[in-house]
């Protein structure tokens, strides 16, 4: 099961394109090290009142998100990054479909919702790939098609699908917001 752990800094003025240039930079180094599956920075829109960053990260395992964090690499980055943020980074690790509806300064939704919000999201994905992708994989062995069929519903519901879900029922899953 990977772990999932989302992090907040607030850049300082005028150092958010020098903060997303170095981050994007150590994201890509920090693929190097054993164990990190993934990385996604989350940047707050065009002249919003906040400069909170989020960056979502997942390991393989607690032992290798430990022995990231421990990490001269990290620890480097940890201090370039304190020259270009206010305050103290705020890291929260994320279970389950948690990862999904991560709102900072927002309570978490009920479990029932997100299940909800997720079908939501599954159920109409499943069928466009079952649709438009399910026959062009018949000659694919079983288990490969299966494996692509898996990775295409990933990628859809990370980048595109729930992104849009959490967008639209936002306040249904926060009313107190």
């Amino acid at each position: 099961m990977s772990i999932h752990v989302a992090i907040t800094r607030r850049v300082r003025p005028d150092s958010e394109d020098a903060f997303q240039h170095s981050l994007a930079e150590f994201f890509r180094a920090s693929f190097e090290h054993h164990g990190v599956l993934g990385v996604s920075m989350i940047i707050p829109p065009p002249h919003a009142a906040t400069r909170e960053y989020g960056i979502l990260r997942t390991f393989a395992t607690v032992e290798e998100r430990d022995a990231f964090y421990q990490s001269p690499m990290y620890r480097e980055w940890e201090e370039r990054a304190k020259t270009m943020t206010e305050g103290e980074a705020v890291y929260r690790d994320l279970h389950g479909l948690e990862a999904w509806f991560n709102q900072p300064d927002l309570p978490r939704p009920p479990r029932w919702k997100l299940a909800v919000a997720t079908l939501i999201g599954v159920y109409p994905t499943s069928l466009l790939l079952s649709n438009f992708v399910g026959p062009h994989l018949h000659e694919v062995p079983k288990v490969f098609a299966t494996l692509i069929s898996a990775s295409l519903m990933v990628i859809a519901l990370t980048w595109m699908v729930m992104p849009t879900v959490t967008k639209l029922l936002h306040r249904w899953l926060h009313p107190d917001a």
